[in-house]
């Protein structure tokens, strides 16, 4: 609490010079043009994300007739990948939403939360966000959609197996894989460790097993003993007894989404955009707490992508008063509901909890201020997601090394972060 009590503190200095220096950020010296960078959540034409900012955009101008907006938006394939390249080219936008902000923040590209943001505005964000958004303690990347991770099951194919209810723990999951399969289901349990998304899927079973990646002061814990029995677990129970139908390795998530969607699916991972999929096709599902070796997991997963503003242009005080606008409750919630994403205020997810519209993503809300997010706030990070990505399907093979595997990429990550000291 005092940490926090701090922060704000700074948050009210940084607003007062702001005011003072800026006329309370309204652009009064003159037009400014803001140029932000986003990624695309939409699945079409219809619901584009450019569709949300350009409406968004418009009504702020409305108010603020001195700040225009200029949007573009970008897959979530390329988004990245354009702004590094508008930085690297000395170009750097003045907000970008994307998937990660640590490298910018430790080369002083960025402006922190507390320049940039109302008191209420920062104090509003969901603790464990704002936290997840922090480099050495100091927050700069801003939260913007999030999802936690729950255990997704087929109702019908259940119920054709005989099985009464969702799995509770490991071996409920390895029983009921084996009902399913004997049934005939194509993939009794759906374990995507395929290049697009298996650092994902690596952390669910990593949390489930009472592991993770780092320890509790940010130190790499990838080849720890809970980690090592974890994938043990699977490559022996799951993978080696034929229950997952495909080989991991080559098994990405948005196939194991379309696959569940299609109905060949039994149990698999998932986050709350897959409801509106297999809602689509007409799945009966449910979802549950991913379970542990005993019971409940400790943690499930969560992620949230990252709005950030950068230092080039000196647009400090429009680009507050714009992020304000942005994480207004009304636009939030927008968001949120638009893209089947978890809100990132505190005010907004209360609102969701208490609306019964929503009542499928309650379970997923209520578990995100204990979920764990990845280490985004160490910049040797993506050289080890990189790394995940590469090695961890063939760690579960039948013939695979789990322990060898989970050892090789902790000296990846050891010698990424003592290059990064």
């Amino acid at each position: 609490m005092q940490r926090r009590y701090l922060g704000l503190t700074a948050a009210a200095i940084a607003t007062t010079m702001t005011a003072t220096l800026t006329g309370c950020g309204s652009g009064s010296g003159g037009d400014v043009t803001l140029q932000l960078v986003a990624a695309d959540y939409g699945s079409g034409k219809s619901n584009a994300s450019r569709l949300y900012w350009d409406q968004l955009a418009r009504g702020f101008e409305k108010k603020h007739p001195n700040i225009k907006v200029d949007v573009h938006v970008y897959s979530w394939t390329d988004v990245d990948k354009k702004v590094a390249e508008m930085v690297d080219a000395g170009h750097a936008p003045d907000l970008a939403q994307i998937g990660a902000y640590a490298d910018y923040a430790a080369k002083g590209k960025l402006y922190s939360a507390d320049q940039l943001l109302s008191i209420p505005t920062q104090a509003n964000f969901t603790p464990s966000l704002e936290e997840a958004g922090e480099y050495k303690r100091v927050q700069y990347g801003l939260p913007f959609g999030a999802s936690t991770r729950r255990l997704f099951y087929n109702k019908k194919l259940f119920a054709q197996a005989g099985i009464s209810g969702p799995p509770q723990n490991w071996d409920d999951i390895a029983h009921d894989a084996q009902l399913l399969k004997a049934h005939g289901v194509k993939m009794p349990f759906a374990l995507p460790l395929g290049p697009e998304e298996t650092q994902a899927e690596t952390l669910m079973w990593m949390l489930s097993g009472g592991g993770g990646y780092t320890d509790s002061i940010g130190k790499y814990t990838i080849d720890s003993p809970e980690n090592v029995r974890t994938f043990g677990w699977l490559k022996d129970d799951l993978v080696g007894k034929g229950l997952t139908g495909t080989d991991p390795a080559k098994l990405d998530r948005a196939a194991a989404f379309k696959a569940f969607a299609d109905g060949d699916v039994g149990m698999l991972n998932g986050h709350p955009t897959l409801m509106k999929q297999a809602e689509a096709k007409g799945i009966d599902y449910g979802t549950v707490e991913l379970p542990g070796p005993k019971g409940k997991a400790k943690a499930t997963m969560g992620v949230a992508d990252w709005m950030m503003a950068f230092k080039q242009n000196g647009h400090r005080a429009q680009a507050g008063t714009f992020l304000d606008y942005v994480y207004s409750d009304k636009n939030v919630e927008k968001f949120s509901g638009e893209y089947g994403l978890l809100p990132v205020t505190t005010s907004a997810s209360q609102a969701m909890q208490e609306d019964d519209r929503f009542a499928k993503m309650h379970g997923f809300l209520q578990q995100l201020a204990t979920a764990e997010f990845y280490p985004a706030d160490k910049t040797s990070w993506p050289l080890v997601s990189k790394t995940v990505k590469a090695k961890m399907g063939a760690a579960v093979h039948p013939n695979g090394n789990p322990s060898g595997v989970l050892t090789e990429i902790q000296n990846t990550a050891d010698a990424a972060d003592n290059a990064a000291e």
